[in-house]
């Protein structure tokens, strides 16, 4: 709960990220009366987060290692424009522990964890060891790294295959492989530790039990940094690809109340093992049979941090400054409750038929569906250019009902409102996913995509308006290179195949 003996106010905070998650961040501080400060590449000079903010820094080149990777330059614009306190958000700097370390021995407050906890939870190795000795469930495996292929066999005969190689310093579904066989793994373990060093400069890799058709649940958790740990319930994130979300619920629709009460007692087990400070998520996954085992801590502000918002009530921004201005715990863990249903959808600028390879351009037109329990975190706008240097997520939508079969109704209805005309997307991606009969009914797994998507046979749904637009934009292009006078449109041109509903547009304007 409060604790206002060492408390105090931050008038000015920096954020130390773009995108929507910056714009969100930025959002939630003026709402507490608090100055904002944003950092930008130069490529980012009119990104969202930068025209938000009430002043900005320009950090660097577009390349992220020489911008919002480069900790000395953003301490130094915190400390130039007068903030007290840096916000990471997610992803750059937001886990890295000589960054916090070296935000706090700077005069700043770090609103997130201790580089401690992040140097003991950032580990898989690390992690796994603290959680065995606190008693939480995790995957059967090694506590140690493996060098040796017999030595990784003797563990894989001993825990049964398949069996999972994975890197202690390995995130995003790099440095991960299945063994299912003996004669596989000499191969497998060389793969494996060549792709951590190359990745993450750290080749050291580890053995668990792969669980077959998993589940993948996280439960969201507030830590004051003095033991006092609560649990906002649950998220079900098991619609991936290549390791990485795109869909996200909340509450779960595979836990009965009883398995959630195990799971979220996990959760705030593993936080209090480490004194943990600020918002975090416990990663576990559930086996088919209901045994839940310890994957990860993710130890920032989640990407799908607004799904718990909408169904508890609390804003979690909120909720991280508070902490880190030393007023502790603003809820207790008995008046938190789960209420109706929300989905997240992430909407990225890549191409679903192209095993959802990014894209890039310039936002042409920009609608986004409105009504009751909808919500876009977004770091775009009309005009603005989606860069090639930086992840290709562009906004996030959130629906809530009172229960999933009306949020999922809801999510049908919002996303065909849902236009966007500029780089390819993958909004008809999450359309088809809510058709699907394992999504429907809440089966799916974490090989929902793998299982039933096929980007050789995908073809977007298209109403009898679109079928229309797409006919006037294939007339145009067929126009276009029978005119002797215009050259064949560039990569990234208005005419090239990616936009035709621009096209289409703008070719029934001109014939009327």
């Amino acid at each position: 709960m409060e604790n206002s003996d060492s408390s105090r106010q931050f008038r000015k905070v920096l954020v130390a990220n773009r995108g929507e998650i910056a714009v969100r961040i930025i959002q939630g501080l003026r709402e507490m009366g608090i100055g904002t400060v944003a950092v930008y590449s130069e490529i980012d000079r009119t990104a969202l987060h930068v025209l938000t903010a009430d002043e900005a820094v320009c950090i660097g080149p577009a390349p992220a290692a020489e911008s919002y990777l480069k900790g000395d330059r953003i301490i130094a614009a915190a400390l130039e424009t007068g903030a007290e306190a840096i916000h990471p958000g997610y992803g750059f700097l937001s886990e890295n522990g000589p960054f916090s370390a070296a935000v706090e021995a700077a005069g700043l407050v770090f609103i997130g964890p201790t580089a401690e906890t992040m140097a003991i939870m950032g580990d898989k190795l690390s992690s796994r060891r603290r959680m065995i000795a606190a008693g939480v469930p995790v995957v059967p495996g090694t506590e140690e790294a493996v060098t040796d292929p017999a030595e990784a066999v003797a563990v894989a005969e001993r825990i049964g295959y398949p069996v999972l190689l994975k890197a202690s310093a390995g995130g995003g579904g790099k440095g991960m492989r299945v063994v299912r066989s003996s004669g596989e793994m000499a191969a497998a373990l060389r793969q494996t530790r060549g792709e951590a060093g190359a990745s993450f400069a750290n080749d050291a890799v580890f053995v668990e039990k792969y669980i077959e058709s998993p589940k993948h649940i996280e439960v969201q958790v507030l830590g004051d940094g003095r033991g006092e740990v609560i649990h906002l319930f649950e998220r079900e994130c098991s619609v991936q690809r290549r390791h990485q979300k795109v869909i996200e619920e909340s509450p779960s629709p595979s836990l009965t109340p009883a398995l959630r009460d195990r799971i979220c007692a996990a959760a705030v087990q593993t936080a209090r093992a480490v004194s943990y400070r600020g918002a975090g998520t416990v990663e576990f996954i559930l086996a088919p049979g209901g045994e839940f085992f310890f994957l990860e801590m993710n130890t920032r502000l989640q990407v799908e941090h607004p799904v718990t918002e909408m169904v508890t009530g609390v804003d979690l921004v909120r909720a991280m400054v508070l902490i880190a201005q030393g007023q502790g715990l603003c809820y207790r863990q008995e008046d938190l409750r789960q209420h109706g249903w929300a989905l997240e959808f992430r909407l990225y600028a890549e191409d679903p038929a192209r095993n959802f390879a990014p894209s890039i351009g310039r936002i042409e037109s920009l609608t986004v569906p409105q009504g009751p329990g909808v919500r876009l975190d977004t770091g775009i706008y009309e005009g603005f250019d989606v860069p090639i240097h930086y992840d290709p997520m562009l906004a996030k939508l959130i629906v809530w009902a009172e229960n999933r079969d009306l949020a999922i109704d809801r999510a049908r209805r919002v996303l065909g409102e849902f236009i966007l005309h500029g780089p390819v997307h993958n909004l008809p991606f999450h359309a088809w996913a809510l058709e699907q009969p394992a999504f429907r009914d809440g089966s799916y797994t974490t090989h929902f995509v793998s299982e039933h998507f096929d980007p050789a046979d995908w073809q977007p749904r298209l109403d009898a308006g679109q079928t229309d637009a797409l006919i006037a934009a294939t007339a145009l292009f067929e126009a276009n290179r029978r005119d002797a006078r215009l050259a064949t449109p560039p990569a990234g041109d208005e005419c090239a195949p990616g936009n035709w509903r621009l096209n289409a547009l703008r070719q029934m304007t001109n014939t009327k």
